[in-house]
């Protein structure tokens, strides 16, 4: 008999260098490198090259990767083109799917064959960089604006900020966005990893892995949660009706949206360092506490109270929604792009690790279906 285990829970998938989860703890490292200390020493874009390369990069290496992502910015005008055709009301990570997608048809000899060759790192660099400006511009054109288009003189998230606004963003706010980056940029072999690496095992080209990585993400048990837990935090409304709210949907068996992680047994290290970013910038910046931050740090005491016993903490869901909609004011609709953004960097440090030793993914099933049978006559 064959032993049926439900989402492939634990079930060991590959061998990876990528990155690492000690659960018990509440670590998470990339390339052996704490996600704390990443987030306080390095940039989105040196978290890239890690991630990418295996190693940090030399000062020179670094800005010379720095300097070909500004190159990189600008979008195709088909592709801009055709997100002008797309009805506004399309959602945005459909949007970025069928961009991304599109993209191949620029890259056609982007592919497995050489992951290697100058082509097809070309490619994967271009992916990264133009995840940002692909975000930015939908985020504009669904409201019937131009995009604004990128600067060859800013960061990454710099110039993400500013595509989105029109206008240079503080210090204060570059520094925080670059660090959401980094704590989104890898996370090992959840759902969306998975589909990238299930699509590169087929040695398809990597924008039609970074396109069915989108395509995963964009469920509310993945990426999308993060818009849950907002309109869970409406709907409570204050902090002081937070433990009826909580013990109701408790009592029904409901989801608390934001909150515990198949990995961790203790609080999302990414949910602690986003919550201590939080209140840094705020008090920083002279800002009072919002009521939907007051709303979740109450919402996070009553769970730990009733659910810690169970291993149940926050997740980096439960505040990034916040972060995102209350200090860089995104809508809701763009929290998952910006995941997706992030994540580009890690998905293809998994496409490029899968296709080096690559073998088709083929799992097995469990048939409970009717033994064999002849047609009726």
């Amino acid at each position: 008999m064959i032993e049926y285990i439900p989402g492939l829970a634990g079930v060991p998938a590959t061998e990876s260098s990528i990155s690492s989860i000690d659960g018990e703890k509440g670590i998470l490292a990339y390339r052996g490198y704490p996600i704390d200390e990443l987030v306080e020493r390095s940039s989105f874009e040196e978290v890239a090259m890690l991630l990418l390369e295996g190693e940090l990069p030399s000062k020179h290496k670094l800005e010379e990767f720095k300097n070909i992502l500004h190159e990189r910015y600008e979008v195709k005008r088909d592709i801009r083109s055709m997100m002008w055709a797309i009805p506004c009301s399309g959602h945005s990570m459909d949007v970025l799917q069928t961009t991304i997608s599109a993209m191949a048809t620029f890259y056609p000899d982007a592919g497995a064959a050489d992951p290697d060759s100058d082509y097809t790192q070309n490619a994967l660099v271009k992916i990264i960089s133009n995840m940002s400006t692909l975000v930015a511009m939908w985020a504009r054109i669904s409201r019937g604006y131009d995009p604004i288009p990128p600067s060859k003189n800013m960061s990454y998230a710099e110039n993400f900020l500013y595509m989105c606004f029109g206008k240079t963003p503080t210090d204060e706010l570059v520094e925080l966005f670059d660090a959401c980056l980094i704590l989104h940029a890898e996370h090992t072999i959840n759902a969306s990893t998975f589909s990238a690496m299930v699509t590169a095992s087929t040695l398809a080209n990597p924008f039609a892995s970074i396109s069915a990585a989108v395509g995963t993400l964009a469920g509310s048990l993945h990426g999308g949660a993060n818009e849950d837990v907002l309109n869970m935090l409406d709907d409570i409304g204050d902090s002081k009706n937070a433990r009826n709210y909580i013990e109701k949907r408790l009592s029904k068996k409901q989801v608390i949206w934001g909150m515990g992680h198949r990995e961790y047994k203790v609080k999302d290290p990414r949910a602690t360092i986003l919550q201590k970013m939080l209140s840094s910038y705020m008090k920083k910046t002279g800002q009072s506490m919002s009521r939907r931050f007051e709303t979740a740090l109450e919402v996070e005491r009553v769970c730990e109270e009733l659910l810690s016993v169970k291993g149940v903490y926050p997740n980096v869901d439960f505040y990034s929604g916040i972060l995102y909609s209350e200090v860089f004011k995104f809508t809701r609709e763009h929290f998952t792009p910006i995941f997706a953004m992030a994540r580009s960097a890690g998905w293809l440090a998994h496409w490029h690790e899968q296709v080096s030793h690559n073998r088709i993914f083929r799992p097995t099933q469990v048939y409970t279906g009717s033994d064999f049978r002849g047609y009726p006559k």
